[in-house]
């Protein structure tokens, strides 16, 4: 499993995905990979196409609460800027590439302010750690161990 956080720490909340993959590596997981950039790339394709399961993490700017979870699948279109690539888009060019089968989530955190400094706004840093606290019960669940390799993910 790989858990991908994305966002630029120097814009107040868009750091919020690298944030919660820097606390998940303070816990050494067995069977659970972190990542981090400030934009997903063609690169993370191939990053990827080991990972039987990818949780991509990332700053919201919209929703209601304090994060939102779901599945997502490869993107009909692959799509790109010079710049930056979707989660869905990833995908499908990990597909196309290597052809191996996955589960890939979205975990958006919802975020407030946008400006170029350091620092989470007061609700985004609350925000984080309901996120936070779900991963680490999703991973309770989803991950099975027996002589220290994992089984499955769920």
């Amino acid at each position: 499993m790989i858990i991908y956080g994305y966002g630029n720490p120097g814009r107040q909340d868009d750091g919020l995905g690298p944030a919660l993959v820097e606390r998940l590596e303070g816990e050494a997981l067995p069977g659970v990979e972190t990542r981090s950039a400030f934009q997903l790339n063609i690169e993370d394709a191939q990053t990827i196409a080991d990972a039987g399961t990818v949780i991509f993490v990332d700053a919201s700017m919209t929703g209601d609460g304090p994060f939102a979870f779901h599945e997502i699948v490869p993107s009909a279109q692959i799509t790109f800027t010079t710049h930056a690539m979707s989660p869905g888009s990833v995908l499908a060019l990990c597909q196309d590439l290597f052809n191996p089968e996955r589960r890939a989530y979205m975990l958006s955190i919802r975020g407030y302010e946008w400006e170029f400094r350091e620092g989470f706004s007061a609700g985004a840093s609350g925000n984080l750690e309901q996120a936070y606290a779900f991963v680490m019960e999703k991973l309770a669940e989803c991950v099975s161990r027996v002589d220290g390799a994992v089984l499955s993910v769920h």
